[in-house]
């Protein structure tokens, strides 16, 4: 007789999207009452702070979304923080962009409103929005949990992504005062975390969730992250959580201590790659969140032979210089993630919520974005911007 065992974790996350994308394409008895839309087929006003050009410099703009459709939920948003995606993308490192254009897809708040056709939010519901807000959703890989991989190419990202139903012709991304979307690109917030703290979650949150719990690490492995900003701090505070031995590599001498606070075991001061030689083989698996050129070959020398390299981090032009006879001496598994699917979204807000796992956060007001900008491209933030959206 042969024992059934449990499902493993991506055949549970394939069977939630499964749930999940099939709630989303049909409509089903014993939904909770849901107050009505604003005034169906009307387009929703909304105001935030808009790039214009190529400059850096954030304005405020007034625009307006699609009306609220019967799959849609309009959320009020709360708060939004900084990604350096937001400044890459309207800086144009990433390729041509239209304007005016809202960046920001690490958004929370209250739902406002929901479709006719809507059973998983309600009004007065805490949501947040991340990277995308469309895909087909009824792709093997959009009903599998891997929506950000559609095999049809429709999964559409959440700012300057072409879109026929919104007024300006582009998604407008978080960095305003609401947004509306299809209720399956958006997670329940727990309540046990406050908004403010959920936001970079939906970002930089599940970007290094995801390979680090695809890395399916085990008490006591070394485990290094290289880059420690937004993206980076949250990487060694869940690799710490999840029992690792963690090695931070950062070329910011004055983040040493708040590094070794968040449960790294050791900080390495990159501010002369040699210093990588005395590490050499060491850790079974990394994690790099350095969004910009850098010498790959010579972080991959610090994980052992057939062990794994995650990059995470997007540079200019979405590439990185590579040296193949370099990254052949260590003959590391190199590998690139992209965010993750929304199942795997919800499990990274909860298990945040439940293993008090929080991003270190500073509150900004609107007006201070342009900023904030420069300082994260300059390595001064600490170590998330989080925006009030009620400055907008």
């Amino acid at each position: 007789m042969t024992t059934k065992q449990p499902p493993t974790r991506r055949e549970f996350l394939q069977m939630s999207a499964a749930a999940s994308a099939a709630l989303a394409l049909t409509s089903c008895g014993g939904a909770v009452a849901a107050a009505p839309a604003p005034r169906a087929g009307t387009p929703i006003k909304s105001r935030g702070y808009a790039a214009f050009d190529a400059s850096g410099v954030l304005k405020p703009w007034e625009f307006e979304r699609r009306a609220v459709g019967d799959n849609d939920i309009l959320i009020d948003i709360k708060y939004a923080s900084i990604c350096h995606s937001d400044i890459h993308q309207l800086e144009g490192d990433w390729g041509p962009q239209q304007y005016p254009q809202i960046p920001g897809h690490e958004m929370v708040g209250i739902v406002a409103a929901v479709g006719s056709k809507v059973t998983r939010f309600k009004v007065g519901d805490r949501a947040g929005v991340g990277c995308m807000v469309g895909s087909c959703l009824e792709c093997e890989r959009c009903t599998h949990g891997e929506e950000h991989y559609c095999e049809r190419g429709e999964t559409l990202f959440t700012y300057g992504y072409p879109d026929p139903r919104a007024p300006t012709g582009i998604t407008q991304g978080g960095y305003a005062n609401n947004i509306v979307v299809r209720d399956h690109f958006a997670v329940h917030i727990p309540e046990t975390i406050p908004l403010e703290e959920a936001a970079p979650l939906l970002c930089a949150g599940i970007t290094t969730y995801s390979p680090i719990m695809q890395a399916n690490l085990e008490i006591g492995d070394k485990v290094g992250v290289a880059g420690i900003g937004g993206l980076g701090h949250l990487a060694v505070k869940l690799a710490a959580s999840k029992g690792a031995e963690v090695y931070a590599f950062t070329t910011s001498p004055d983040k040493v201590k708040d590094i070794l606070a968040f449960g790294a075991k050791e900080v390495i001061v990159v501010d002369d790659l040699q210093k990588l030689r005395a590490h050499k083989g060491r850790l079974d698996y990394l994690i790099n969140t350095i969004p910009v050129q850098y010498d790959v070959a010579a972080y991959a020398s610090v994980v052992k032979p057939h062990g794994f390299y995650t990059q995470v981090g997007m540079a200019e032009a979405f590439s990185l210089n590579v040296s193949t006879i370099g990254l052949s001496l260590s003959r590391v598994n190199f590998n690139v993630a992209l965010i993750g699917g929304i199942p795997e979204t919800q499990e990274v807000m909860h298990y945040c919520a439940d293993a008090s796992v929080r991003p270190t956060t500073q509150l900004i007001q609107a007006s201070e974005i342009s900023d904030a900008w420069v300082k994260v491209k300059n390595k001064q933030a600490r170590y998330r911007y989080v925006i009030d959206a009620a400055t907008f």
